[in-house]
């Protein structure tokens, strides 16, 4: 890769506006345009040296130009390995440049992209790769390892690349070599809309990770919305801690800055790495996981540390806390505006909310046990709440829609919306609707439209806990829970399996997280807390049906992409040992 390093290199934003998307239908052809309107702006930029306080930088630097010329080697040397369109290759690479490239590359020759979360765990990880049925791994020599010691799992598997030293017995060519192949070699092929660009994996946060197609369509509908509703414009920096965002960037004419944390554990970030980037470049957006940002919006209030460059952040991946809010505010000294984008996998961008509509506005409504709003939707969506039901619904005609304000569960339409499930195919019934030649896909939450076609969020459709008193939702119950100063978050679960014969008896079960410098050192301070939790939730019609609250000992499981949904199906079996300890 033709890379320069450099302290401070931070390109002056253009007012130049990006061209109409090309007229292929390839999502990575949009590199090239970009390239040709801005050669030697900065793609991405990744630092180099070891972190000091304080301390200004060095970073390697690649061009949009670079890039593309980068991303057309690799991709002929990928034409001539005998890599076709529709070949399913599977990515395992650190986010980084190295990542970034490859992708397009892929994406340029029409294969497949086959993204994964290495921190599913083993079980789930082998399962999902075996399931997508690849021909071919780009991977780290870690990672090649496996699939070697595994090779009757993967029978297809011809075509495979190492990112990194081969070690002498792993496989070529590398991502060096490839790197060397003359870009002019490069042969695109032709792509429609509808042909297959990749498949991305749900967390499996509410049951086995489920492999997601994706269509050229798909990747370039969701880049016109997001530029559509945010008037995204080329030249700005963005700080992103989420490797599907800087995929976007490269195409939106942004610089990617590409931030020193590990992105499969945003809770864990070090704020100041990354305050000290947004100052170092200047950073004017950044993206990240309610997580992340509860973490650095935490550290930066109580160090009276700002962002002033920062103009917009988004937060995805799980609804965002009032708090947080607040903290976001004050990083930005109240100049910025901080979007919370509603989607999912198989729809995303669905909805959006700005951080003054909720504080000046919904987070009231939110404390009092109202759900979660997560704004209006994009222009490109249609949506529905209809009846919840726990079984398919095959047509459209067989679907009971809700009138607004009632408690429903939320289906989508529209051209970012998937079509199919590729993997775990049993799942398709279960959520995805026919309406002639279309398709619509039930979100799996639950909740209601306001007056101004605004979607509250309750939570999870299969958290909901059904009990002799009637259904209890997640978000509604749980927000009032963390009102308390001491709390982080909180868990509602229900103990006991659903009789469908008779009358629900699930036992509600509320599990609470405190901060870590809040929880209770002994006995006496932790029935203390307890008691005001419980009166907390006796003063809402909401949550005065819930007897049972527990102290969680450690944090409460969480996915490994966003390490913000909470795993609820772990947390029942401790909630059920709980109750039986105490004799219920």
């Amino acid at each position: 890769m033709d890379e320069s390093t450099v302290g401070m290199n931070t390109p002056e934003p253009t007012s130049s506006s990006q061209s109409d998307s090309p007229a292929d239908a390839n999502v990575a052809s949009r590199l090239a345009v970009v390239a040709g309107q801005f050669p030697s702006e900065i793609a991405m930029a990744m630092a180099t040296d070891v972190y000091r306080p304080g301390a200004q930088r060095e970073y390697r630097t690649t061009t949009f130009a670079e890039l593309e010329i980068t991303t057309s080697s690799i991709a002929a040397g990928l034409q001539q390995m005998g890599i076709e369109p529709g070949m399913r290759i599977v990515m395992l690479v650190k986010f980084g440049p190295d990542f970034i490239s490859l992708v397009f590359a892929l994406l340029k020759v029409g294969a497949v992209v086959v993204l994964i979360d290495p921190g599913m765990g083993r079980k789930n990880l082998v399962k999902c790769l075996q399931e997508s049925n690849p021909d071919g791994f780009v991977a780290i020599p870690a990672a090649h390892l496996v699939r070697m010691a595994l090779r009757r799992k993967f029978p297809n598997a011809r075509f495979n690349v190492t990112v990194g030293p081969t070690l002498g017995f792993l496989p070529k060519p590398t991502l060096s070599e490839l790197s060397r192949t003359p870009s002019a070699t490069y042969k695109p092929p032709t792509i429609a809309e509808s042909d297959d660009a990749a498949i991305i994996f749900t967390t499996g946060s509410t049951g086995p990770p489920k492999g997601v197609l994706y269509t050229h369509q798909t990747f370039n509908q969701q880049i016109d919305q997001l530029v559509e509703h945010y008037g995204i414009e080329p030249g700005g920096r963005d700080l992103s801690g989420f490797p599907l965002f800087g995929l976007f960037n490269a195409v939106m004419g942004t610089t990617t800055i590409i931030p020193d944390m590990d992105p499969t554990r945003p809770v864990d970030v070090d704020p100041p790495r990354l305050l000290d980037a947004i100052d170092q470049w200047q950073v004017n957006q950044a993206f990240g996981s309610p997580a992340l940002w509860t973490t650095v919006g935490r550290w930066a209030a109580r160090n009276e540390r700002t962002a002033p460059t920062l103009r917009r952040v988004f937060s995805a991946g799980a609804p965002v806390s009032p708090r947080v809010l607040e903290w976001m505010d004050q990083l930005t000294e109240g100049q910025g505006k901080m979007y919370t984008p509603y989607g999912a996998t198989e729809a995303l961008p669905v909805a959006s909310i700005e951080l003054r509509d909720v504080l000046d506005e919904t987070a009231a409504k939110c404390d009092a046990g109202q759900g979660t709003c997560v704004g209006g939707r994009f222009s490109g969506i249609e949506w529905k709440v209809i009846a919840i039901n726990d079984g398919p619904l095959n047509d459209i005609s067989e679907v009971t829609e809700l009138p607004t304000g009632e408690i429903g569960e939320l289906m989508v339409k529209g051209r970012v919306v998937t079509r199919q499930y590729v993997t775990r195919t049993d799942q398709n019934a279960l959520h995805k609707v026919a309406d002639g030649d279309e398709v619509w896909h039930r979100m799996g939450d639950v909740g209601y439209l306001d007056d101004q076609d605004r979607f509250w969020c309750c939570g999870r459709k299969s958290h909901r806990v059904q009990t002799n008193n009637g259904t209890l939702f997640t978000e509604p119950c749980e927000a009032i829970f963390n009102t308390h100063e001491a709390i982080h978050r909180s868990a509602l679960v229900g103990v006991g399996e659903l009789d469908q014969r008779g009358p629900a008896v699930q036992a509600p079960v509320v599990i609470v997280e405190p901060w870590p410098e809040q929880r209770p050192a002994d006995a006496a301070a932790e029935t203390q807390l307890l008691a005001q939790l419980k009166e907390l939730g006796q003063s809402n019609p909401t949550t005065q049906s819930i007897e049972d609250i527990f102290i969680y000992g450690d944090k409460l499981p969480t996915d490994i992409r966003h390490n913000s949904k909470i795993f609820r199906e772990r947390l029942r079996p401790w909630a059920a040992a709980k109750l039986k300890a105490a004799g219920k």
